[in-house]
């Protein structure tokens, strides 16, 4: 008897590239979205630009409209890290908004190995979920088809200012007061 992880998983391969509707880029609402996603692990979508499982990835990375799409569950290493590096974006899939290994991956990323074009967050996105992904170094998140962009726009400008240093801001608030005060 199959169990819910192997009917979440087969629902995804089964899937067509879709385009996001709802895609907040650098904090705005995008105009466009161009990138499709395809978790088919054994067919190149024909829709361009794309976002691909990471093997089907790597089997062609001469093709330039072709970007790596991570699983949570990938495991980033140093020569790893410096593969996806050459892609102009990398998405990262969140199976289900509780799962937070999303958030390390684009850590890992961004501090550790100091990638510098677009993470893309794809899958079960939700606008409480965008302030910690953008301190985590997403640049954008595609919402799940039921959020209201209205509202994600709303959810990243409540929060004006940080305790905790993050990618954006190094240094904690108590450091920033301190620095200000010498």
């Amino acid at each position: 008897m199959p169990n819910k992880a192997d009917e979440t998983q087969a629902e995804a391969v089964e899937q067509a590239p879709v385009h996001v509707d709802h895609l907040i880029v650098n904090g705005e609402l995008a105009a466009q979205n161009a990138w499709c996603v395809s978790y088919d692990e054994d067919a190149l979508p024909e829709q361009r630009p794309a976002f691909v499982p990471l093997a089907l990835w790597q089997a062609n990375q001469q093709d330039a409209e072709l970007a790596p799409l991570l699983t949570s569950d990938t495991a980033l290493n140093t020569e790893l890290a410096a593969e996806v590096s050459k892609a102009t974006a990398i998405a990262v899939d969140f199976p289900a908004f509780t799962d937070g290994r999303g958030y390390t991956i684009a850590r890992l990323l961004r501090e550790r190995y100091g990638y510098s074009g677009e993470v893309r967050a794809v899958g079960d996105v939700l606008v409480d979920q965008l302030e910690y992904m953008r301190r985590c170094g997403f640049t954008a998140m595609a919402l799940r088809d039921d959020q209201h962009p209205e509202d994600a726009l709303r959810a990243l400008s409540f929060i004006s200012v940080r305790y905790q240093p993050d990618v954006e801001e190094r240094q904690a608030l108590f450091e920033r007061r301190l620095g200000a005060n010498k």
